[in-house]
């Protein structure tokens, strides 16, 4: 469009220095255009020539002004559709398709999962319901339930972690691909968009953050509260223990050969 109106814009002038250049042929003509058979001379009236090109150049003048601003609000529609430009790139599905496996990862949670209705079940069951009447063999039950637990927690902390660690590369390639989209941006829209995303890979980097100090958080507190059962079932032992007839005490005889 830009090039059309500088096209007309020169064709314009073409014609312009066309017109000066006929009408000094014509004003040299008037001058000289004495038929001597006739006696007769032709009148040539300067003033009005002059104010005939004067006029003329002021409606080419207009006219040049028009183009130039026709010109300038051609530049402006141009800039206007490059704010408006969307962001070719697009990085949507694959931080999705990352938080998908991190959601997934944690949905496998050994014996007791993230559900507050799992962790008040399996709590109670292994880890506050211990007293002396129990038999030693639910104990054991119960300690080898709590051991498991733990190892599990360690065991899924270790693969979210492994998890974190294995999104550090296509983060990075992402964060690249987004930093040269938002620097090569044709408009202001392509920018922002950019940065729209490189706020939502912070976003799901962040997610990683949250689900290792959870998976970490998760197996520390099984550990403690392995720790406190124990304490509580050697209690209950004791007093399981005690429940016994006292200890009477008798002679022994020991072995002595003499020496």
């Amino acid at each position: 469009m830009m090039e059309k109106l500088f096209l007309i814009r020169a064709k314009l002038f073409r014609r312009a220095n066309l017109l000066a250049s006929v009408m000094a042929l014509a004003g040299g003509a008037g001058v000289s255009s004495v038929r001597p058979a006739h006696a007769q001379w032709a009148v040539y009236d300067g003033a009005a020539h002059v104010q005939t090109v004067l006029i003329a150049a002021r409606e080419l003048q207009q006219i040049d002004n028009q183009i130039t601003s026709l010109a300038n609000q051609a530049q402006m529609l141009v800039n206007q559709a490059k704010n408006l430009a969307l962001l070719p790139l697009s990085t949507l599905s694959t931080l999705q398709s990352t938080i998908s496996q991190t959601t997934a990862l944690l949905a496998q949670a050994q014996n007791i999962a993230y559900s507050v209705t799992s962790v008040e079940q399996q709590y109670q069951q292994a880890y506050t319901s211990i007293s002396s009447g129990m038999s030693d063999s639910a104990l054991f039950s119960q300690a080898q339930t709590r051991w498991q637990n733990s190892v599990g927690g360690f065991e899924d902390a270790l693969k979210m972690q492994a998890r974190a660690v294995g999104n550090i590369p296509s983060d990075s390639s992402t964060m690249t691909q987004l930093v040269s989209a938002s620097q090569s941006s044709s408009g202001a829209l392509q920018a922002a968009q950019a940065g729209n995303q490189l706020l939502a890979l912070q976003s799901r980097q962040l997610s990683d953050v949250v689900a290792v100090l959870s998976a970490n958080g998760r197996a520390q507190d099984l550990d403690r509260a392995r720790e406190a059962a124990a304490e509580a079932e050697g209690q209950a032992q004791y007093e399981h223990f005690a429940q016994h007839d006292a200890y009477v005490p008798g002679a022994v005889s020991v072995f002595n050969d003499g020496n």
